[in-house]
């Protein structure tokens, strides 16, 4: 009988301790696939889950890492689906900051040849959140306008690339004009800074939004609620300004304004796992059509741990930092 493989991860211990670990892997069975690695993003979630801060996290200790890519080194006898050498999309299950893992073949989502791992391996999460985000809450008809606060964000990016597509038109504020760059402005339609200086709300309410999507909360969260028309809607994903939203009642009563949450991990949840599949397909088949594009700042190996935490918890980076073996392509 073969010795299990043994291959590095970080281990998130109590108290946010990143511990670089060998775990053993038990050779592929006939039914599972082995992939290595490539590309494993870090996210502000994961961030806040070393800190105790995210919701759902494991108990720890436990791998760290909730999205990744990586290629194919072996297979089971009995699998059909995939082939040594081909890159795929892996699941969150068991963590994606490490070298290695065996899958069942109904968990991986193949990557087109003309996809960059490191696209793929950051569909998952922020274009899946943008994705469900624009199609769940409001029946948007084409030509129609939302608004949505962090538009430089990745989700934000990706509403932008995302309404573009669908033909939907975008109301976008950030909190500095000059870090939005050119494919970013060349894609959404106007920008705004995300200031009480800028009467933004009056620009929104003449094209009578239905949808506002809000990442930051506060202030910010309500000049998205005054540009909203009567009966619109709020979508709430997240808190970056760590302010509470203040709702005047008048909204609620004379404008029948409609607050909502979205968390892709809730959602996912209630899916099976065929519809799940279907939307990472439909991601990465966009992403090889060139309409989703996920800037990326830098790759660091999982040896370099510290840094690429430090940096993925800097402000005004260029894109994700990831763990990994690739070299980004631009």
């Amino acid at each position: 009988m073969s010795s299990p493989l043994r291959f590095q991860t970080l281990v998130v211990h109590p108290g946010g301790q990143i511990v670089p670990t060998e775990e053993e892997v038990e050779v592929v069975g006939p039914y599972h696939v082995l992939v290595r690695i490539e590309a494993a993003a870090i996210h502000p979630a994961d961030l806040n889950a070393i800190e105790g801060k995210y919701p759902g996290t494991p108990a720890e200790p436990y791998v760290g890492g909730k999205e990744g890519a990586g290629v194919v080194e072996s297979v089971g006898p009995e699998i059909t689906e995939f082939r040594v050498g081909d890159r795929v999309l892996v699941p969150a299950r068991g963590g994606t900051w490490r070298e290695a893992n065996v899958y069942r073949p109904d968990e991986l989502t193949l990557i087109p040849p003309t996809v960059p791992t490191e696209q793929a391996a950051l569909v998952r999460i922020n274009p899946s959140s943008a994705l469900r985000m624009l199609r769940d809450y409001v029946d948007l008809q084409p030509g129609e306008w939302l608004a949505q606060n962090a538009a430089n964000s990745a989700v934000g990016q990706a509403v932008i690339q995302l309404a573009r597509h669908f033909g939907w038109r975008t109301i976008n504020l950030v909190r500095d004009l000059s870090s939005v760059d050119e494919r970013l402005r060349a894609t959404g339609d106007l920008f705004f800074p995300d200031c009480e200086s800028i009467a933004v709300e009056e620009v929104a309410e003449a094209k009578n939004l239905r949808l506002a999507l809000n990442a930051v909360g506060g202030e910010s969260a309500l000049r998205l609620l005054n540009g909203l028309g009567d009966s619109g809607t709020l979508v709430t994903y997240g808190a970056m300004a760590r302010r509470p939203l203040k709702v005047p009642n008048g909204l609620l009563i004379f404008r029948d304004l409609s607050l909502r949450g979205f968390w892709l991990t809730r959602w996912a949840r209630a899916q099976k796992r065929e519809v799940y599949q279907a939307m990472l397909t439909e991601l990465i088949d966009l992403a090889a059509a060139g309409v989703l594009h996920s800037a990326v700042d830098t790759v660091y190996p999982l040896s370099a741990f510290a840094d690429a935490l430090a940096h993925a918890g800097r402000g005004h980076r260029k894109g994700k930092i990831l763990f990994g073996t690739v070299t980004p392509k631009t």
